[in-house]
């Protein structure tokens, strides 16, 4: 059974005369602002500055399906019947390129003219994500701040539109400052803030009659009539995440380009990466934001490879995140239903379509047709299945270091061919209180930033174990003695050492992992009467690659941590154990449910010790892992590191088994 909408309510207003809209830009413009908006060019209807309404596109309409969209001439005078064209307002809230480091952003006073419905619930979903959680853009929050909108609600239904669906349109109801609603001869308007209110006042319009209101009210029926509700959205995101491994992930990929053009053109998405550029000799650099796309292949690139080789793992981590797992970290959808991403595809691949063959709805489902009106629209509430579940636990930090602080390097050790210890020195307080598992965001002038795991805490600084795996890490890697580099942290959340105490504790890694194991290792050793038996296997590639050799040896003799060392390959020197790690682990050795267990490796290494665990006895719940993902900003702002529902630098990078579910063991997510 299909639900009609209620037509929406006959709302007061004011009338402004067609021949008066250049009075409304000037007063827009007073004060400096400068105004964007629609205007025709290269064939578009694109964002621009505007001084007049000639500037705006009076008499086009735009025609757009999957994979096209063209401009034609109406023969009327009606200035805003064209919706959206292939650009957004957060080419001004967010640019494209931004440059990083300079100080405190000077946020230019713009004013927004022809905002729809559902570009104003992008701009919302963009605040939600950029300064509605621990960490803030600063740049983003001063411009947000400084924009007057003036939205407009649409009189026209492209054949890609479906804000209907996602509730955040054609009706404007909320965060506006005036809202136009545009009939042959003018515009019935309504101030929404007193800023708004102010800017009406100074243009000393009448009110709208009767006849003037009605039709604002019509027009915006008609308009969601003909949109009608061609997404079933509820348990969407609950649909999708069982979809994981459908087939039609794999069909999809045989069209999909990987050419980022859905994520160019959506207005709500904010992945990120930082570009460094420096002079020939490396004295002098810069840094900008720019924006990035998880269709890209680098996106995903981490030392060890890529965690989303494949086009099909690209576009189904964009998909589900859009319509599923952003319920989770934000509380509501990441898609407002405005359609670009529709007729910008190249290839016409239409997500409307795709999200019923991948998720259909149960054909018992009922479909109901979004029944907001003016003053009551909103975000459709997610099922209890979609909203946030049981998230992590144990504490996410409320807070998120956002400077850096310099460091010295007191002394360098060499671990391996390819791994160095660098002693540090600090007196900062916050650095010296990091928690085992926690990591830092280390920077040298020229490079990126790449995340570092804290090897160890000491009284007058910190120890971080570097594999040179790229330029970044190959340059901090090659530091000497006395110099200086800059850190940011601690970040993410660390071992839960509380959930060991008077448990069995077992210890499962390998190669460069046992570095962000070893401040945990202390922690047991200092109070090691709180604690049961504790067993530590560790496992390298090659003798060679072992690391903190002289430690192990030490605590072998010690007898307080009992460590068992294997190897993948073994000259005639190495007297013990070949083989993987897991094969350290029996189940005479644990204690099933009264053990804790700590891992970090690789994902599949992670997931076949699981198992082993599992078949040990040990709960999920007290399994915890640390993983590695393209940590690029480190507090969860720039999409790099997401995890399903998660993000690892933010929500991590240190989870319980539990809490993951079957995240580790799904190919390419």
């Amino acid at each position: 059974m299909v639900i009609e909408a209620a037509p929406p309510p006959v709302s007061e207003g004011r009338f402004l005369p067609r021949a008066d809209l250049d009075r409304l830009i000037d007063a827009l413009a007073d004060g400096g602002r400068t105004v964007i908006g629609p205007t025709v060019a290269d064939g578009a209807i694109v964002l621009d500055e505007v001084s007049s309404a000639a500037d705006l596109p009076g008499g086009w309409a735009a025609e757009t399906k999957p994979g096209a969209y063209r401009l034609s001439r109406r023969g009327d005078a009606r200035t805003f019947d064209h919706a959206v064209g292939p650009t957004s307002w957060k080419r001004w809230t967010f640019p494209p390129r931004t440059p990083l480091g300079n100080g405190a952003t000077a946020a230019p006073p713009l004013a927004f003219l022809g905002v729809r419905a559902c570009e104003i619930a992008a701009l919302l979903t963009q605040d939600r994500v950029l300064q509605g959680g621990p960490a803030v853009d600063p740049d983003y929050r001063a411009r947000r701040a400084n924009a007057l909108i003036v939205a407009v609600e649409c009189a026209t239904a492209l054949e890609t539109c479906f804000c209907t669906s996602m509730g955040t349109g054609p009706e404007v109801t909320t965060g506006y400052d005036l809202a136009l609603t545009e009939l042959d001869d003018g515009f019935v308007v309504r101030p929404g803030t007193p800023a708004g209110e102010a800017i009406a006042a100074r243009l000393e319009l009448l009110p709208a009659n009767a006849g003037q209101r009605v039709a604002a009210a019509d027009t915006v029926r008609r308009t969601r009539e003909r949109i009608g509700d061609p997404v079933g959205t509820d348990g969407l995101a609950t649909r999708l995440a069982a979809a994981a491994d459908s087939p039609r992930w794999a069909e999809i990929a045989e069209r999909c380009l990987a050419c980022a053009n859905c994520t160019l053109v959506c207005p709500t998405c904010f992945c990120t990466s930082v570009v460094t550029k420096s002079d020939l000799h490396g004295a002098g650099a810069t840094s900008e934001r720019a924006w990035d796309s998880c269709f890209t292949f680098d996106f995903a690139r981490v030392a060890g490879g890529n965690f989303r080789p494949r086009t099909r793992d690209r576009y189904r981590q964009w998909l589900t995140h859009k319509f599923g797992t952003w319920w989770d970290q934000f509380g509501s959808s990441g898609c407002v239903g405005c359609g670009r991403c529709i007729a910008w595809c190249p290839v016409g691949i239409d997500i409307r379509a795709e999200l019923m063959a991948v998720a259909p709805p149960p054909l018992s489902e009922t479909v109901l047709v979004a029944s907001a009106a003016p003053g009551a629209s909103a975000a459709p509430t997610p099922s209890s299945a979609q909203a946030p579940s049981d998230f992590p636990a144990f504490p996410v930090p409320e807070t998120l270091p956002e400077r850096s602080v310099d460091v010295v390097v007191m002394s360098t050790r060499r671990e391996t061919a390819d791994t160095v210890s660098l002693r540090l020195a600090t007196d900062d307080s916050a650095l010296l209180a990091c928690r085992p598992g926690q990591f830092v965001m280390v920077a040298r002038s020229a490079f990126a930033t790449p995340p570092i795991s804290v090897s160890r805490v000491h009284p007058d600084g910190l120890t971080l174990t570097i594999r040179a795996a790229g330029p970044a890490t190959t340059a901090l890697a090659r530091l000497e003695r006395g110099a200086v580099m800059s850190v940011r942290g601690p970040l993410g959340r660390g071992w839960p050492v509380e959930a060991a105490v008077g448990r069995d504790v077992v210890v499962v890694t390998g190669g460069i992992g046992l570095a962000p194991l070893r401040p945990l290792l202390d922690a047991f050793l200092a109070e090691r009467e709180r604690f049961g038996r504790i067993r530590l296997a560790y496992g390298a590639r090659t003798p060679a690659d072992r690391l903190y050799v002289d430690e192990l040896d030490a605590l072998a003799r010690d007898g307080r941590i009992e460590v068992e060392t294997t190897v993948d390959r073994a000259g005639p020197e190495w007297l013990g154990r070949v083989g993987v790690v897991t094969h350290l682990i029996d189940a005479d050795a644990c204690s099933g449910r009264e053990s804790v267990a700590f891992v970090c490796g690789p994902e599949r290494m992670m997931a076949a010790t699981a198992d082993v665990l599992a078949e040990c006895g040990i709960p999920p719940e007290r399994v915890f892992v640390t993983l590695e993902r393209h940590m690029e900003c480190g507090v969860g702002l720039c999409g790099h590191c997401q995890l399903g529902r998660f993000f690892v630098c933010r929500d991590g990078p240190v989870f319980s088994l539990a809490e993951l579910g079957p995240a580790l063991r799904v190919e390419g997510l």
